[in-house]
């Protein structure tokens, strides 16, 4: 399978955010890449607030406007395209990702079921999570999701185990604490804990983060890409700090 990694600069605008998920899904279809992969909230970047009023904004429904351009995306490039996406489901948000199929679809949505997405005393009735992880098969194999913390949930990797997929598609969010694209740290500390979880859960693991703008309000996430075989080797690797779309044959 060849996979598009579609490294994302968020800005504030949501248009123009979609706008470049878009046009990375096109360069991706003239590659012949199968797939492409979007990160966490990539529409909007992770900066919700814990203030529901505020943070009501960041979603929409699934299927909605979004997913609607994405799958006419999809269809036009006949290609398959996941990402992470907020989603308002009546008076709720949840941290999603969707796979749309060739056909405009959506194959497979997902909600986060850590928490650490929002802060530990935000209001539990408005920020949910979710309680399954399911797979779908397709004709490039079979795929499930995992998002950002759920990967070092022992119990979650396990689920992806017994679900016997191909490949996990894992969208992320990342940043240090000193808003740093620290290379270093992430190659010695980091990275190797990637891997490890990636790892337990039996699949070729497609992992894509964002880049922030410096007036994101976000933690500045730092980008970087991988895609981490089923025997702990790494495919494809795109170093911090790079935005745009790379390909990965898998």
């Amino acid at each position: 399978m060849k996979v598009g990694l579609g490294i994302l600069e968020v800005t504030c605008d949501r248009s123009k955010n979609l706008k470049q998920m878009v046009e990375m899904a096109h360069e991706a279809a003239k590659s012949g890449a199968d797939l492409i992969l979007f990160p966490e909230a990539a529409p909007t970047g992770l900066i919700n607030s814990d203030d529901p009023i505020k943070d009501i904004k960041l979603g929409e429904p699934i299927p909605g406007p979004a997913t609607s351009l994405l799958s006419q995306a999809a269809v036009e490039g006949n290609i398959y395209i996941a990402t992470g996406i907020f989603e308002k489901d009546g008076n709720s948000l949840y941290d999603s990702a969707v796979l749309i199929d060739p056909c405009g679809h959506i194959a497979l949505k997902y909600r986060r079921i850590s928490p650490l997405w929002h802060g530990r005393g935000a209001n539990p009735s408005f920020y949910r999570h979710g309680n399954s992880i399911s797979k779908v098969k397709t004709p490039l194999g079979s795929f499930a999701f995992l998002i950002c913390g759920d990967l070092f949930d022992d119990y979650l990797t396990q689920q992806v185990k017994n679900l016997q997929v191909d490949w996990l598609l894992y969208p992320v969010a990342r940043c240090f604490d000193d808003g740093s694209y620290d290379q270093k740290r992430w190659d010695t500390e980091e990275k190797p804990e990637y891997i490890r979880c990636a790892l337990k859960t039996g699949a070729t693991s497609i992992m894509v983060n964002y880049l922030s703008r410096e007036d994101l309000g976000d933690g500045n996430s730092f980008g970087g890409a991988m895609v981490v075989g089923k025997d702990g080797s790494i495919i494809k690797e795109v170093p911090l700090g790079k935005p745009g779309l790379f390909i990965a044959e898998t």
